[in-house]
């Protein structure tokens, strides 16, 4: 019982992932942080809603409504909504209006609520509209690539499209990576070298302010639901 995940790659250079989830017996959950902003489209009580979600730079606690389902698309890095600056969502998000089982309300116009196995053809839809937008040099500093621009614009740049430093994307999405290896039976020394963090301790901190677990409730699977697939074998 609690949230039960299931979580596939994506094949848009817009999407990161695509999920669903269903809670169970359960009203809370502790929140991880993430770097993407996001849609989210779920189902309780016979009641259809809608939201957009935001990067979150730190763990918490956030209540859960029992026994709803849940569609979700995470977003790359880089993109954002036209009407919607990246950095006005972090640690946060927007509700949507007018939500009914079948379409959605977003940037004045309505759409088709999508199913996890057409989220990419919305997506696809909001772009060629102008919706989804990105910043080229902050999808290119993703992938690794070295800009002819000074770091100092980089930066701003990536702060715009994100919400976030480049040094907070790293933190996060390191120890969001430490909680899947650990829970999926890594020793915390090979977490560590692995990852390149210092020591054990530096380690325990980062989960501590980013995921709020410790490395024994990983591995036991102990501290209630979380809002994160810890037992994610993602599929394209």
């Amino acid at each position: 019982m609690g949230l039960r995940f299931k979580t596939r790659e994506s094949d848009s250079a817009w999407v990161d992932i695509v999920w669903t989830c269903t809670s169970e017996q359960v009203t809370a959950m502790t929140s991880v942080a993430g770097v993407r902003w996001g849609l989210v489209f779920w189902e309780h009580a016979g009641r259809a809603y809608a939201g957009i979600t935001g990067p979150e730079t730190r763990t918490g606690t956030a209540p859960v409504p029992e026994g709803a389902t849940f569609t979700g698309i995470e977003f790359a890095v880089g993109t954002s909504l036209r009407a919607v600056p990246t950095p006005a969502l972090v640690d946060g998000g927007i509700g949507l209006p007018d939500t009914t089982r079948r379409t959605f309300r977003l940037d004045g116009t309505r759409w088709e609520t999508p199913g996890p196995d057409d989220a990419e053809a919305l997506v696809e839809r909001l772009v060629r509209a102008g919706i989804v937008v990105r910043d080229l040099l902050v999808t290119d500093v993703v992938r690794g690539h070295r800009p002819v621009v000074s770091g100092r614009t980089v930066e701003r740049r990536f702060r715009a499209a994100t919400g976030l430093t480049r040094g907070a994307v790293r933190q996060i999405e390191r120890a969001r990576t430490a909680a899947q290896l650990l829970a999926a039976g890594d020793p915390a020394a090979d977490v560590v070298a692995k990852l390149d963090y210092f020591d054990e301790p530096h380690l325990a901190r980062a989960l501590r302010s980013y995921v709020g677990r410790t490395v024994r409730q990983l591995r036991e699977g102990a501290g209630g639901a979380i809002a994160l697939d810890l037992d994610q074998r993602l599929t394209s």
